[in-house]
């Protein structure tokens, strides 16, 4: 009995990775034609070499990837267990005692495993791939991808007398360091205001703030243009990235260094805190779609109704996705805690598909 319920999980376990995989591919492959499509308008339009467009696009891929996986997992998912019912495997498995606890295991397991595969590897790799995207873009075509809009920053002057100031930034590219519609309030060791910089961009080197095309505006005294200008600074490179950045472009691993960073420089942190939330909550996440999936499959060839029951999953993966964004959201802004809006919709979502599960198997 041991040795057929072994046999039996490598088999269904088998059957998802691969289901899985050809899940992505496909996926995978349509978004990465659309990406390389936009590529190539881009580059036509503005003469470019017609090999960034695989460059482009393959950059940008890892990063689609983990987006669209939780879907993927339930496809994969519902098409293994579909397929199991089929065939009435699972009709001769629950004749041999199994129940449905032991052969959703496999899938569960692994979904389990891919969500902290996806933590702590394709998501470092897809934020790493992503910023160099954004380099890449503002090289190319003086465009980066936009990481960010009307962020604040409060910053040490970098002086010996001390100081400090707070810089507004429209929008801020190449991961922070490029800024562009630059205000900045400059103060003194005791908080005193001394004066306010205006300028079209700013562009982060060592210790120094690079202004083009500024006016400094000084109490009782006249605005002064300069087409350059310089403003110290005590920030890093590495911390106005961390403190400017988009949370997708903060790997798992930076996220802890990122909050803290942010804190220190007088950010609101709350859309990091999320993430990290989230990248630790997407084990979960993933056992929770292999649930729904299960719950909506596996009465298929009992009860009828295919068509409706597959839409039911679909439903309610778009369900769970759509409840996440907009915790999500919420958290993002500090309405709710980062771990409630995390956490809440893959609890839910599992707490319920388990539910269903236990209602149609065992009564």
């Amino acid at each position: 009995m041991f040795g057929i319920a072994r046999n039996l999980w490598l088999y269904i376990a088998r059957r998802f990775i691969a289901n899985i995989a050809l899940v992505l591919v496909v996926v995978c492959g349509i978004i990465f034609s659309i990406e390389c499509i936009e590529n190539l308008r881009r580059a036509t339009n503005d003469d470019k070499p017609l090999e960034i467009v695989f460059v482009l696009s393959s950059l940008r891929l890892p990063w689609l990837a983990e987006q669209v996986m939780p879907f993927a997992l339930l496809i994969a998912a519902m098409m293994t267990f579909l397929t199991l019912g089929r065939s009435h495997e699972l009709t001769v498995a629950r004749s041999t005692g199994m129940s449905v606890w032991q052969f959703t295991q496999p899938v569960l397991l692994l979904a389990a495993v891919f969500g902290v595969l996806s933590t702590v590897a394709l998501n470092p790799m897809a934020s790493s791939l992503l910023g160099r995207h954004g380099e890449l873009m503002e090289q190319i075509f003086q465009g980066g991808t936009g990481e960010q809009e009307n962020r604040w920053l409060r910053q040490g002057s970098g002086r010996a007398d001390g100081g400090s100031s707070v810089l507004f930034a429209r929008s801020s590219r190449n991961l922070g360091r490029r800024l562009s519609g630059v205000s900045v309030f400059v103060y003194d060791a005791s908080g005193a205001f001394e004066r306010r910089i205006e300028a079209q961009a700013a562009e982060l080197g060592t210790g120094t703030w690079y202004l083009t095309k500024a006016w400094t505006f000084v109490p009782q005294q006249k605005p002064v243009f300069s087409e350059s200008a310089e403003l110290a600074t005590s920030l890093t490179p590495e911390q106005a990235g961390e403190s400017l950045a988009n949370p997708a472009f903060v790997s798992f691993w930076a996220l802890s260094r990122q909050i803290t960073a942010s804190e220190q420089a007088g950010l609101n942190a709350d859309a990091f805190r999320l993430q990290y939330q989230v990248l630790l909550a997407r084990p979960l996440l993933y056992v929770a779609m292999a649930v729904i999936a299960a719950s909506v499959s596996l009465r298929l060839f009992r009860f009828g109704n295919v068509g409706r029951m597959i839409l039911g999953g679909i439903g309610a993966g778009f369900l769970l996705y759509v409840g996440g964004k907009v915790t999500g959201d919420l958290g993002s802004v500090g309405a709710i805690s980062a771990v409630a809006a995390a956490w809440t919709p893959a609890l839910v979502a599992f707490f319920l598909g388990t539910t269903v599960l236990l209602f149609q198997e065992d009564g």
